[in-house]
C-alpha cells in the first residue's frame, strides 16, 4: 500500500494521487514521509515538495503551508 496524497492551494488542487515517498521543506529542514509514518502535523516553508510515485518523480514548488499525516493519508494546504 502507498500513501494517499492531496496537495491543495487556495485556487486549486495541485496534486491528488498515491505516492511511495514524499519529501517536504520543513521549518527545520527537509523531512520525508513513508508508508506507516507516525501521525504528524508540520509547518512548511518555501521550497519543493518531491513526490515519488510509480509514475516517477514529480516536484511541486510551494511558498509555505502545513502538512498533516495520519493513517497513510497526507494532506497539504499549500501557498
Amino acid at each position: 500500500m502507498s500513501l494517499s496524497l492531496h496537495i491543495l492551494s487556495p485556487e486549486k488542487t495541485l496534486y491528488e494521487g498515491v505516492s511511495t515517498a514524499i519529501q517536504f521543506p520543513g521549518k527545520d529542514g527537509l523531512f520525508q514521509v513513508l508508508k506507516d509514518h507516525a501521525p504528524l502535523m508540520a509547518s512548511l516553508t518555501k521550497g519543493t515538495i518531491r513526490i515519488n510515485s510509480e509514475d516517477g518523480i514529480q516536484d511541486i514548488t510551494i511558498v509555505g503551508g502545513v502538512v498533516e499525516v495520519s493513517n497513510n493519508k497526507v494532506t497539504v494546504l499549500a501557498l
